[in-house]
């Protein structure tokens, strides 16, 4: 049809890079990381060779130089002689790229950070306080303009009104701004009120918090076969989404989730906070338990170090890590900490516990055994008395079940019984006693329920029942930063509290560096810190270290760990003000001098939350179980049943924000998996970008799309007018993408409407690049 003429499908990327020299840092490094550097780099040198940076392949080995000799050694054809010698062959590809980069001159950026020894790596170091350049009233613009003017370059001009506008919506609330909040602005481009603006709104904490849910691995179900969900694990999101709207200090944020029950000031929301530790998936009958055990306190510990510290540490449990400075004995030390937690469960069912302070939890026990015993005697009096209608061999075997057939055919009637005392139990019994203690909220979390704690041992090659030497907690060596681990109480062992506040420590060099380096990601792009899950030695080097360092130390000292300030700080330089087609694309090809803004398609949920925006029906309500969006009927296809699987749809619940929609492990909404959300198995280090022509189907044919498209028209002919096609047309593009169209764009679209309908122009408004993409 005429209409496919006119989109910009979202699979085409927003530039063609031309084909050139092989790139070391892109291509050659990552090679060599990867397949090398376990035996030639910091950790070990084997022949006296490191092969993980520039300065030491061009230095050589104990044999002198190995340039001639690197491609020969890989190509290889006799196995004994090859390099590596474990795991497969280099590709062909693999190979060609070396012999293209030797040959070449193995050109490598004289900037590289060389890491001279473990102890020396950068992220190691003490974080400390640093003089800002001059020139700049930003200090971020003063680092970033320090390197541009070093390089020969500048910063790009500064985004327009209408650009930046658009911008800083998606950025901070994840929605575009309304007609009337486009006017407002470009009437008074005031940017900075703009930014507080948006920061003090409750959709600032629902953007945000799916970015920490991606690092945490949040979802609503365990997972593997039967992937039951997880009884009230959404207050945990609706946690997260409330402490950011609430700027709570990044340090107490961290404390609340490892130890909030252990808490002097422990309270309903610092319990629920405590969620974050079991969110990984769970097998509710694994075939071999004490290995299971073992790796839910491996999830435990693999996402805390990498969500929080940046380490790989979770590769240390079977032997010392193969590339970082980190030890078997640090993995275990760290494995002592939680390995006091207990699931609470009956059998395979899940179970959630109230949240409150340790008063308020004994309250409600009482209260609750003060009900039991009610319900206990009126329902021996009820059954005594004759009045109910069960058979009088029922009754009997109600009254004393001897055997375990007998209380199994008491289950069988219990449902006919309750229903019979609910009707004839007065209410005002148990009414007051609710009344004077009311329930606590229900929270997913892990308890521990003593301070004495069990044994720790070292695994032998990670093996649970090959016991190796007693660990007791304590933080990894390499930081040469101590924890106070001997603080348990009466109630648990407080391990979790020491390692959270050992976490927190202005001391610690990674924490800051790690959150900072994050929040710069999702205003960028792309962190300072490419790696962001990774601040090893394999990880990659920060493009600026002067400005994460400054920034980290400003974060800890001078904004006390406010993440809103440090928002404020980002989105206020004109670093972040750039426009995205901006200068030196050839000179600074990936951008790594910061010389414009990058362009980045949205993720899957700010489309979706987009695209009800500008339809006109998304609802705004917050907090609360999960919902359930539309999901094509093939998706459910060979369930027995599939209401029980995935509710029916519920149109206006199911136009709530994308946070809150149900996210089952074994059956991802087709939507959100086609656009590229996370592995929620595993902390996300961030959203892969890809570009497969599912994602475009899914954005023109999906019926979520095609349901909306029909909003938007009925939207446009109430609000522009039935027969006014320019308007309509001017209305479409105001609210999809924030600007007026141009006149030949209008030309274009009002000859569409002659042949297409208005629903199928939304379509099309939908299914614009610059719709799904932020400049």
């Amino acid at each position: 049809m005429r209409f496919l003429v006119f989109i910009a499908l979202i699979i085409l990327p927003q530039s063609w890079l031309s084909a050139g020299e092989i790139d070391y840092e892109t291509e050659i490094k990552p090679l060599l990381k990867k397949r090398c550097v376990s035996c030639h780099g910091p950790l070990k040198q084997k022949a006296g060779l490191r092969l993980d940076a520039g300065k030491w392949i061009h230095a050589g080995g104990n044999d002198g130089p190995v340039l001639d000799e690197i491609v020969s050694r890989v190509s290889e054809q006799d196995e004994d002689e090859r390099m590596p010698p474990e795991g497969p062959p280099l590709s062909a590809g693999e190979i060609e790229e070396l012999k293209s980069w030797i040959a070449a001159g193995a050109k490598f950026p004289d900037h590289e950070t060389v890491t001279e020894s473990p102890d020396a790596h950068w992220s190691f170091q003490t974080i400390k306080s640093r003089p800002f350049p001059p020139g700049f009233e930003n200090p971020i613009d003063a680092f970033v303009g320090k390197e541009l003017g070093e390089n020969g370059l500048d910063f790009s001009p500064k985004a327009g009104p209408g650009v930046l506008l658009r911008r800083l919506y998606l950025d901070v609330i994840g929605l575009p701004p309304t007609i009337a909040e486009q006017d407002a602005f470009l009437q008074n481009p005031n940017a900075e009120a703009l930014i507080d603006d948006l920061l003090d709104r409750p959709g600032y904490g629902e953007r945000w918090a799916r970015h920490w849910l991606d690092a945490v691995r949040y979802a609503d179900t365990n997972g593997y076969e039967r992937d039951a969900i997880k009884p009230f694990v959404w207050r945990y999101r609706d946690w997260v989404i409330d402490s950011l709207n609430a700027d709570k200090p990044y340090d107490r944020f961290v404390i609340e989730q490892l130890a909030g029950d252990e808490l002097m000031d422990r309270s309903s929301e610092s319990v629920i906070g405590t969620g974050f530790l079991r969110l990984g998936h769970w097998d509710d009958e694994p075939a071999d338990p004490p290995t299971d055990r073992y790796d839910q306190l491996d999830d435990i510990l693999n996402t805390t170090s990498q969500a929080m510290l940046g380490l790989t540490l979770a590769c240390a449990r079977c032997h010392d890590h193969k590339f970082e400075p980190l030890l078997q004995r640090d993995y275990y030390a760290m494995a002592a900490v939680f390995n006091p937690l207990e699931r609470p469960r009956n059998g395979r069912t899940e179970l959630a516990v109230p949240a409150g302070t340790r008063a308020e939890v004994s309250a409600l026990q009482e209260r609750d055994a003060k009900i039991a015993k009610l319900k206990s005697d009126f329902e021996r009096e009820f059954l005594e008395s004759g009045d109910s209608k069960l058979e009088k061999n029922v009754v009997a075997a109600f009254l004393k079940p001897k055997t375990k057939t007998q209380k199994e055919f008491v289950e069988k009637h219990r449902e006919q019984l309750d229903k019979e005392l609910a009707k004839a139990m007065p209410g005002d019994k148990i009414d007051a006693l609710i009344a004077a203690r009311p329930d606590l909220p229900m929270a997913y979390v892990w308890e521990e329920k003593s301070s004495d704690p069990p044994v720790t041992h070292l695994l032998i090659r990670g093996r649970p029942g090959n016991h190796g030497e007693k660990v007791d907690p304590a933080a990894p060596v390499i930081l040469k930063v101590p924890a106070n681990f001997s603080g348990s109480d009466k109630y648990t062992t407080r391990r979790r509290l020491g390692l959270a506040n050992w976490i927190v420590d202005p001391e610690n060099p990674l924490t800051a560096r790690v959150i900072v380096n994050r929040v710069w990601m999702h205003h960028f792009g792309n962190g300072l810190v490419r790696t962001p899950n990774d601040f090893g030695l394999m990880g990659e080097a920060p493009t600026h270290p002067e400005l994460l360092d400054w920034l980290a130390h400003w974060f800890v000292h001078e904004a006390d760990w406010s993440l809103k300030k440090l928002h404020r700080l980002i989105l206020t330089s004109r670093t972040w003000q750039q426009l995205s087609s901006g200068r030196n694309p050839d000179t600074d090809p990936d951008n790594r001098l910061l010389s414009r803004q990058n362009s980045r398609r949205l993720e899957v949920e700010a489309i979706r939350d987009s695209v009800l925006a500008v339809s006109g029906k998304l609802n705004r309500k917050m907090h609360g179980p999960h919902t359930y969006p539309s999901i094509p009927p093939q998706a459910l296809e060979g369930h027995s049943d599939p209401e029980k699987i995935w509710k029916p749809l519920d149109e206006n619940e199911a136009s709530r924000r994308t946070i809150y929609a149900f996210v089952k492990r074994s059956l991802m909404l087709p939507m959100l998996e086609v656009l590229d959300i996370c592995d929620t198995t595993q902390p996300s280090p961030g959203r892969r970008t890809t570009t497969v022509p599912t994602q475009a189907l899914t954005l023109f044919n999906s019926e979520f799309v095609t349901r909306q498209s029909g909003h938007l028209a009925t939207r446009l002919r109430a609000e522009a007018g039935e027969a006014d096609a320019a308007q309509q047309i001017r209305l479409a593009f105001r609210l999809a993408v924030c600007r007026e169209p141009t006149g030949e764009e209008s030309k274009v679209m009002q000859e569409f409407l002659k042949e297409e309908s208005l629903e199928e122009l939304c379509r099309v408004m939908l299914n614009l690049n610059e719709f799904v993409y932020v400049h």
